[in-house]
């Protein structure tokens, strides 16, 4: 088949021996059959941790192994080089199905992105395939606890070392910690500079000396959340992620594909649109004329969403950025989350508050209208999002920083 059957020319010495669109989709709708599962956050949460990470990487593997991961990424490094169009195949392919985006929204949509945009030949070589196959999961070790929606004020340190680094400093809010291989590290290497300017970007290995990891419980009674401390732990040279002082430029385009992924489907989001419009016809709320149009209004935002998220995921898999249009994305993603939480809260009722429980789904609203809100902070708050959209998309007057020339080391900072 020739390059222009699929919308690209092969790479140098690779034979293109690439599906067309319709073989590709059948082979992706006859492995889901075979080796797919129900999407069904109950099942989910009955799995330890441990357990759930085990059948990520499972799962991973398989699509790896059937040529159905990396769909559109770079033959050299693992990819299958393919159009966004097979893309869409896919996802259509997977539509109902657990596809365990908690565990691998981090690398694959935003880990890779970076590696590959900025990242040594080495380093695509070394890291790409295996979190392709999911024998390596990735975590990102960007917020601190005096650096969230200021991410720029961070102040974990990476001191250089003869031809490595050492850190220390504190990270937190850094989801499945626990259970990574690897992270993406973002450390302060020059306090004499702006905020902005003194930041560098590494791989770290999470099961270094001097790694300790703190698993945090949330409202939902989860622990994917970790504070992570890092304790003068060695970093080598070849770890480093671009060039050094150029953190901020790697930290803002990993965001925009945090955002882009959140945009296209919140992570592990637990009430969807179709378990909402089941429980309503099991209550036989489907007459009230109210809930119908709550449950139109929701279908109609859900799909504005999803075509605007097939927009990024087109853009990006031309080999565009994201951009601050993810933003756009990111918000309608988080409303349309609480929409359905709220509505599916409502026509539970009470038994949204107890329930009985040997009901497999018995807990899965309270824990939607628990889960939605922290939508709206995942990949920077609303109001960061909006402020990104005024100023980059509208052209608004930026806002007010004094101290964003200020070197570092003056700032004035909490204890």
């Amino acid at each position: 088949m020739s390059g222009s059957d699929t919308g690209g020319r092969p790479e140098e010495g690779i034979v293109d021996d690439r599906p067309s669109l319709a073989v590709f989709g059948r082979t992706a709708d006859a492995w889901f059959a075979e080796h797919g599962r129900p999407a069904n956050m109950s099942l989910s949460r009955s799995l330890d941790p441990a357990a759930h990470v085990a059948a990520a990487r499972k799962y991973q593997r398989g699509l790896h192994d059937a040529g159905l991961a990396g769909i559109t990424w770079p033959r050299q490094y693992g990819g299958l080089g393919l159009g966004a169009e097979f893309q869409r195949a896919f996802e259509q392919a997977a539509r109902g199905h657990e596809t365990f985006g908690d565990v691998f929204t981090i690398g694959l949509g935003m880990c890779a992105p970076v590696l590959l945009a900025l990242g040594t030949d080495q380093q695509k070589r070394r890291y790409i395939r295996p979190m392709l196959r999911g024998d390596e999961v990735w975590c990102q070790l960007f917020s601190e606890p005096g650096a969230g929606s200021d991410l720029a004020s961070l102040a974990t340190a990476a001191v250089a070392d003869g031809d490595g680094w050492v850190v220390s400093g504190q990270k937190v809010w850094t989801t499945y910690a626990q259970h990574s291989d690897f992270g993406l590290l973002l450390a302060r290497t020059d306090a004499s500079v702006r905020k902005h300017l003194g930041i560098t970007m590494f791989v770290a290995d999470m099961r270094s000396a001097g790694i300790t990891i703190r698993p945090l419980r949330q409202a939902t009674g989860d622990q994917e959340f970790n504070e992570v401390f890092f304790d003068d732990v060695a970093i080598p040279a070849q770890n480093l992620v671009g060039a050094p002082g150029n953190g901020w430029r790697a930290a803002t385009l990993m965001l925009m594909n945090e955002r882009a992924a959140l945009a296209g489907g919140p992570i592990s989001s637990p009430v969807t649109l179709a378990a909402v419009t089941e429980l309503i016809r099991n209550r036989g709320r489907q007459d009230d004329p109210v809930i119908r149009m709550r449950l139109a209004q929701a279908y109609v935002a859900q799909r504005g969403a999803d075509l605007f998220a097939e927009r990024i995921a087109a853009q990006v898999a031309a080999g565009d950025e994201p951009g601050s249009f993810a933003s756009i994305g990111k918000l309608a993603a988080g409303r349309v989350a609480r929409q359905v939480a709220a509505l599916a809260l409502d026509v539970a009722g009470l038994d949204a508050i107890a329930w009985d429980p040997t009901e497999p789904d018995g807990s899965l609203w309270a824990y939607g209208e628990l889960y939605a809100p922290s939508l709206s902070i995942a990949g920077g708050t609303d109001n960061i999002q909006r402020t990104i959209l005024g100023e980059r998309v509208l052209g608004l007057p930026r806002e007010p920083q004094p101290d964003r020339d200020t070197p570092f080391r003056e700032l004035r900072r909490s204890p």
